[in-house]
């Protein structure tokens, strides 16, 4: 008697993520459409080999969860970058 293999199912998804330098060197990496996501690497390579693994472990927790995979949320336009006060009372 044969075997059966247990056939499973390959899907490549495309995220767009944000890589953002970081004060202590490297970058930070997150994925709007995946909330909560956030990895780092010491080199532009690195970050982006811990993103992909970052990002296929967060949605291989979603199908084994049975929940769907958010669609990628692509760029709109050039994020805008500024500086902001902020006064704070104190208690």
């Amino acid at each position: 008697m044969k075997q059966r293999q247990k056939l499973e199912k390959v899907r490549d998804f495309y995220f767009t993520v944000l890589f953002e330098p970081a004060e202590e060197g490297g970058y930070v990496v997150t994925c709007p459409a995946l909330p909560g996501l956030v990895t780092e690497g010491d080199t532009l390579k690195e970050a982006r080999a811990m993103a992909r693994d970052a990002i296929a472990g967060y949605v291989a927790s979603l199908r084994a969860e049975g929940l769907p995979v958010p669609r990628d949320k692509p760029l709109r336009s050039r994020p805008i970058k500024e500086k902001l006060a902020v006064t704070v009372r104190a208690a």
